[in-house]
């Protein structure tokens, strides 16, 4: 892989609609696009998911930037690789930071993946033409719950999320069954709460849920496990999950029944595929996460969701979910509950150039 330039552009764009969660509303989502191009004058894209403030993990665009910037682009130029699964290995020497890491080592994939004519998909080992979509409803208000539900049914999508935390549990959700008895429904806590909530938490089988999302502290796996032993819904683990060996150790301690996998969390697409791998290997359903993306980590996603382990529909959602306009070309759709997996070579989506003027805040370039 003969890189000849890597450039960053930090983007920002207004979300249609606020996202609510326990930590806090997302109105405007900021990010980071990677562009790394080659010496024949192939590009390869990759995004930076980390949000403005620290809020979903200690990232932000603003530390993303700067380990990109001052760590992991000079150490792609000091140490050049053959093969972007090379990039996790050299990456480990700066520890964490795993949503920079995997802005640059996804753009990697992608440039190898065009090199070789083939799609990522392909590239990874995926076996599906298309992936089941699922979407995250995300309100303070029932009303406004039930009102997003009856519009992603209607537009096909075939798993719904909804975000929960002590003010908003148990009638939530009792209002959302009342209304929709059969839908596979998973419910979504952030860490919101802790094992003096067991009862609370165990109250939650009434609704027979797919899982129950992180709900206890962000960083944890042990007392999850406690917490799993004492409730019937399968418990799913998010953000404890930041490395292959959090996953290793959280399935050896019966910590969760389901891991989702978020490429930006885990580091990229080589540590995404490993935990997936690992947990195909021993019956563990996964799902791919979303982080309110744009379309080129959406695009990510869709490849590593073609991997055989991910029986779950997961949180892509089409592009229209979120913006009036996404940063790639076609944008992506979902018909009939699924979004078709793209067989053109690389991620399959070409960059919007003129919407990513548009919502440009700043651009770095880095000759090889």
């Amino acid at each position: 892989m003969k890189i000849a330039l890597v450039e960053l552009y930090v983007i920002q764009m207004p979300l249609k609609s606020p996202f609510l969660t326990y930590l806090g509303a997302v109105k405007d989502r900021e990010g980071i696009i990677v562009k790394v191009t080659n010496s024949d004058g192939l590009s390869g894209y990759g995004e930076g998911v980390a949000f403005s403030t620290p809020w979903y993990t200690e990232e932000t665009v603003a530390t993303s930037l700067h380990m990109l910037t001052d760590f992991l682009i000079p150490l792609l130029k000091k140490h050049p690789i053959k093969h972007p699964k090379e990039a996790s290995h050299l990456f480990s020497s700066i520890r964490r930071n795993n949503m920079a890491k995997a802005a640059l080592e996804t753009a990697l994939w992608d440039l190898y993946a065009k090199g070789d004519s083939k799609s990522l998909a392909k590239t990874i080992g995926g076996t599906r033409a298309t992936i089941a979509s699922g979407v995250v409803v995300a309100t303070d208000s029932t009303a406004k719950a039930l009102q997003q539900i009856e519009q992603y049914l209607e537009a096909g999508y075939q798993r719904i999320k909804v975000k929960i935390h002590p003010n908003q549990d148990y009638s939530f959700l009792a209002e959302i069954r009342r209304h929709y008895p059969d839908l596979p429904i998973m419910a979504d806590a952030n860490s919101a709460y802790s094992l003096n909530d067991i009862d609370r938490l165990k109250a939650l089988d009434d609704f027979n849920l797919l899982m129950i999302e992180q709900p206890l502290a962000h960083d944890d796996i042990i007392e999850h496990a406690l917490l799993q032993k004492k409730i019937r819904t399968p418990i799913c683990l998010d953000e404890s999950i930041v490395t292959f060996a959090d996953a290793r150790k959280a399935i050896e301690q019966g910590s969760c029944k389901v891991i989702n996998i978020k490429v930006g969390r885990v580091g990229g697409i080589f540590e995404a595929k490993r935990i997936h791998d690992y947990c195909h290997e021993r019956g563990i359903p996964v799902w791919c996460g979303g982080m309110i993306e744009f379309g080129i980590s959406r695009a990510h996603n869709i490849a590593l969701a073609s991997l055989p382990g991910f029986s779950i529909p997961g949180d892509i959602s089409a592009s229209e979910r979120f913006w009036e306009k996404d940063i790639i070309s076609p944008e992506v759709i979902v018909e009939n509950g699924f979004i078709t997996v793209p067989s053109s070579p690389g991620i399959g989506f070409s960059i919007n150039e003129n919407r990513l003027r548009e919502i440009l805040l700043s651009k770095s370039i880095f000759a090889f």
